[in-house]
């Protein structure tokens, strides 16, 4: 991982730092000698146990919509700001779209407006998804030219406008912006439930003796990309030159199936209650996902390092040395998928 004095006793903001990248990127921030890194988040997809403890880390529980909570952090005149903070993720969206419009394009232009407003600013990077804007069409890997109108929910709606925010305010107020665009994201500190991410919730079902749940026949495959590669990313996109206004895939370059990640999990935990095969998702129109990370590599020195096996292994640990903090917080209630939810309720029937 890069640590670079540009960090050394500056003021940091990163919305929706509590979550799982933006914790791993705050302690990183920190332990490089931050004078000040500021979370804010409003827990609505984290929780207090995952912020760093550490005397330059300061939390604010607020909204990237709350004129209030903006003035609040933004009093404190940051240096760089890392923007995660959105309404997370695809399944989500669907189900709440005006909410999603809300926070993540409403809440990205007033973090832009702010930034502008105040001035000197060194860089505002922000958080864009390739698993989302890149539609169902586009060729293999994925690079960054390619466009696509066919989006299919609205979360990818959301964060390609994002990027053409940040464009906006890069060409109109030369905000110095970078645009990240990252790929199904792992690693500790993610808490599974109704709408995280596939790994997580799969590590927790397994450590509880469940069948994992496979949509389809599981021969997708997705660009899985561990936390802390993307965190290397996100540092060098803060102080690099080169990146400011351009676009740029953050992944492995390596192709996993689903039905091969659920396999090795279930390995690794030592699940012996196999696979669960039920429909596919109608919004799920992604049969393989491959990113090309030629740009970062050129213009960040980006190379990812670490191993999807190493990168399970990793996170298990920390579901394990966490169980207690997670096993209280994972959160599926109804609305997740019927066959889990079948079979979650099954098994509660047979023990009592």
């Amino acid at each position: 991982m890069i640590v670079n004095e540009s960090y050394k006793d500056k003021t940091i903001l990163i919305t929706g730092g509590a979550g799982a990248i933006g914790s791993n990127l705050t302690r990183a921030l920190a332990q490089a000698g931050a004078a000040k890194v500021i979370i804010l988040d409003d827990l609505s997809a984290s929780y207090n146990w995952s912020i760093p403890n550490l005397p330059n880390v300061l939390f604010v529980k607020g909204s990237i919509t709350n004129d209030i909570d903006l003035k609040r952090v933004f009093h404190e005149k940051p240096d760089y700001i890392f923007h995660l903070a959105a309404f997370f993720a695809n399944q989500n969206s669907v189900d709440y779209p005006e909410k999603d419009l809300l926070v993540s394009q409403l809440g990205t232009v007033k973090m832009l407006e702010y930034a502008v407003l105040q001035g000197g600013l060194k860089r505002f990077v922000y958080a864009g998804s390739g698993c989302a804007i890149y539609g169902a069409q586009a060729p293999l890997p994925l690079k960054e030219d390619f466009v696509s109108m066919h989006l299919t929910t609205p979360y990818q709606i959301s964060k390609m406008a994002g990027e053409l925010y940040c464009n906006f305010y890069w060409h109109h107020y030369g905000l110095p912006v970078v645009k990240t665009r990252f790929f199904n994201s792992y690693g500790p500190g993610e808490v599974p439930g109704q709408y995280r991410n596939v790994i997580p919730n799969f590590i927790y079902w397994a450590m509880k003796g469940q069948p994992l749940p496979i949509t389809g026949d599981g021969k997708m495959t997705r660009d899985f990309t561990y936390v802390m590669d993307i965190v290397d990313a996100l540092l060098r996109a803060g102080i690099v030159e080169e990146a400011i206004g351009a676009e740029m895939n953050i992944a492995s370059a390596t192709e996993t199936e689903i039905v091969q990640m659920a396999e090795m999990i279930n390995e690794l935990t030592g699940n012996k209650a196999g696979l669960l095969y039920t429909d596919r998702r109608k919004w799920d129109t992604k049969s393989r996902l491959l990113a090309s990370v030629d740009r970062a590599r050129e213009l960040l020195g980006y190379d990812p390092k670490t191993t999807f096996e190493d990168g399970l292994k990793t996170t298990i640990q920390w579901f394990k040395d966490n169980w207690e903090d997670i096993s209280r917080d994972a959160e599926f209630p109804p609305g997740m998928s019927s066959a889990v939810k079948n079979y979650v309720l099954r098994q509660d029937a047979e023990r009592e």
